[in-house]
Formats: C-alpha cells, sequence, structure tokens
C-alpha cells in the first residue's frame, strides 16, 4: 500500500487490496482502530490543535509553528487555508474549522 511521507495511506491507495469492498471485517475487540482513510493526517490534526489555542501576541504563534510544525508561518497559513476547504476537517474540529471559515468570509467581502 502507498503511504505518505507520515505513514498514511496515500489519498488513491485501497485500504484493503485484494479485498470485495462490500464485505465487511471482522474486528477482534481489543484491536487499536484502524485508521480511516478519510481521517486527517497527523500534521494537519496538529495545524488545526495549534490554530484552537489563544496566543498573546503575533510572534508568540510564529514562534510556536516553526518549533511545533517545523514550518515556516507563511506554509502554516497555506496548510491552513487548504484545510479550511478541506471537508473532513470540520468532522474533526467543526468550531475552529468554522470559526476561521467565518473570518475568512468576512475578509473577502470587506476586500
Amino acid at each position: 500500500m502507498d503511504r505518505d511521507e507520515e505513514g498514511f495511506p496515500g489519498r488513491d491507495a485501497d485500504p484493503h487490496p485484494g479485498r470485495d469492498s462490500d464485505a465487511l471485517p471482522a474486528r477482534d475487540a481489543d484491536a487499536p482502530p484502524a485508521p480511516d482513510a478519510h481521517a486527517l493526517s497527523a500534521r494537519d490534526r496538529a495545524v488545526l490543535a495549534l490554530e484552537r489555542e489563544s496566543w498573546p501576541g503575533p510572534g508568540a504563534k510564529e514562534r510556536a509553528v516553526r518549533e511545533r510544525l517545523g514550518i515556516t508561518p507563511t506554509r502554516y497559513y497555506q496548510l491552513l487555508n487548504a484545510l479550511l476547504d478541506d471537508p473532513r476537517a470540520p468532522a474533526h474540529d467543526p468550531v475552529t474549522v468554522n470559526r476561521l471559515r467565518r473570518l475568512r468570509d468576512a475578509r473577502r467581502e470587506r476586500r
């Protein structure tokens, strides 16, 4: 199975190759839940978690982006903006995603 750089199945990868897609697998009650092919990546979840936090000033957030995620603030905001358009994001954190969508839409209307 193809995996991305974080070890998650690729978007186009068949999560169960060679298996009839209509058949449901038996699940062991003690087994950990299987990774959902439609779930957000660890990085996407980290971006939303960082955005949920409150920051005392602009410098603190940018510093946290670099330290925790290892990316530039510019890349962070690119990823965040793409997440707002991802239909999986509201399923993970509806309050944060909807708040950010409202803010983005209000900014666009003022332009």
